[in-house]
């Protein structure tokens, strides 16, 4: 009676192994045939039942036939990035299944190759095919100006292979630029990080940017440019953010030795001499940082802030004087006051064609209309003053000066 017990329980074994084998064949048979809602309930059937759910290659199977719904998917939605996830996460567990042995027969069918435009029939459907249509999907929703999918395309071809530069790049770029994801971003930055060949500048760029903007964070802004010099000692651009960095974490004898430094190298940069001016300007050296002022506005002449901050220098000296007059005695306005006022005014002068200029590059800059009209007033350049009053107007209204 025992032995039939047993041959009895052998049998129905068999028999349930049969069946689910018979499913898996079905599946198989229906994602050739193009089958694909069906193919995958029976391989997901399969893959729940204990006799069948251990074999890779029931598991490579339905990462293949999520990756064929996935090709074949013209929505360009969340659903359509879902299958793809769903395909890279059976792939994923396959090779987890054969430890992640790329040279087993499954590991191998995971990362077949294949040659873009090959025929339906002959295409492997495996990792490699996933990453190729992933990526041009992400290139059509880019072309369609749909940057959110187009993002978690590149996204997923980036997860799929996190040492393609081009995936990587493009999500970061649009994580950051379109999406205002800065953590996305970051992920994808770092991981071009990790790409020895790769020529990684524009990424610091974008991770100094993140940290000093975005997130208010001058240590590590200046720990990436220390990475970066290293890779790039030449460029000047990452010169600027150095000395701009220790200007913001008040490190002056650091900024004022860098700026030296890196003037050295490059004497015409417009940026560092501003930044020399500055640190001249807070060390109390007025002339100092008005020479530097100068020579930023010569190296060029359509630099906002360097005219704008020479201007500044100029119209404080002016107004410092002019207050020297006011607390003057009796017995010393006689002797100085005319003198002072024509030097005060002359400062004036001197400040007009950079407040000018600066004008003219920002002519909506009402700040810096409303100092052009009060100096103008001051020198009794009344057509000059009405011009900016005029201007004034149109921006602000009739009622300007008792704002």
């Amino acid at each position: 009676m025992k032995k039939l017990i047993l041959s009895l329980a052998l049998v129905v074994f068999a028999t349930a192994a049969f069946a689910q084998k018979k499913v898996v064949r079905s599946a198989s048979s229906n994602f050739k045939k193009g089958n694909l809602e069906v193919a995958l309930e029976e391989i997901s059937a399969a893959l729940s039942d204990p006799e069948t759910k251990d074999d890779p290659a029931n598991m490579l199977l339905k990462g293949q036939i999520e990756t064929k719904l996935f090709s074949q998917d013209d929505d360009f939605a969340a659903s359509t990035v879902a299958i793809g996830r769903n395909a890279f996460n059976s792939f994923t567990k396959t090779m987890e299944m054969v430890d992640g042995d790329k040279n087993s027969k499954v590991g191998k069918d995971v990362w077949k190759e294949e040659i873009p435009g090959m025929p339906d029939n002959l295409r492997p459907y495996s990792m490699v095919s996933l990453r190729l249509a992933s990526f041009d999907k992400a290139i059509q929703a880019y072309e369609d100006e749909d940057y959110t999918m187009s993002y978690e395309f590149f996204n997923l071809v980036s997860d799929i292979d996190p040492a393609d530069t081009t995936a990587n790049f493009n999500a970061g770029y649009l994580a950051y630029t379109e999406m205002g994801n800065i953590e996305a971003a970051k992920k994808h930055f770092y991981r071009l990080l990790e790409v020895p060949e790769y020529d990684k500048l524009n990424t610091y760029y974008f991770l100094i940017q993140i940290a000093s903007g975005e997130e208010k964070d001058p240590e590590a802004a200046y720990k990436y440019v220390t990475m970066a010099k290293k890779d790039f000692p030449e460029d000047k651009t990452l010169s600027e953010f150095e000395v701009q960095l220790l200007l913001q974490m008040n490190k002056m004898d650091e900024a004022f030795l860098s700026v030296q430094n890196a003037l050295k190298d490059d004497p015409e940069n417009a940026g560092l001499l501003l930044r020399y001016g500055y640190l001249l300007e807070q060390s109390g050296d007025l002339e100092g940082a008005l020479e530097q002022y100068v020579k930023a506005v010569k190296a060029d002449p359509d630099f906002f802030e360097g005219n704008y901050y020479t201007g500044a220098i100029y119209l404080d000296r002016a107004r410092a004087i002019l207050a020297e007059v006011n607390n003057l005695s009796d017995a010393e306005w006689e002797k100085r006051a005319d003198s002072m006022t024509k030097e005060a005014e002359g400062l004036y002068g001197d400040a007009v064609p950079y407040f000018t200029k600066a004008a003219e590059l920002r002519p909506e800059n009402t700040e810096i209309l409303e100092i052009l009209f009060q100096i103008h007033t001051r020198l009794k350049n009344n057509a000059e003053a009405e011009k900016y009053n005029q201007k004034l107007i149109s921006i602000l209204g009739e009622g300007w000066m008792e704002r």
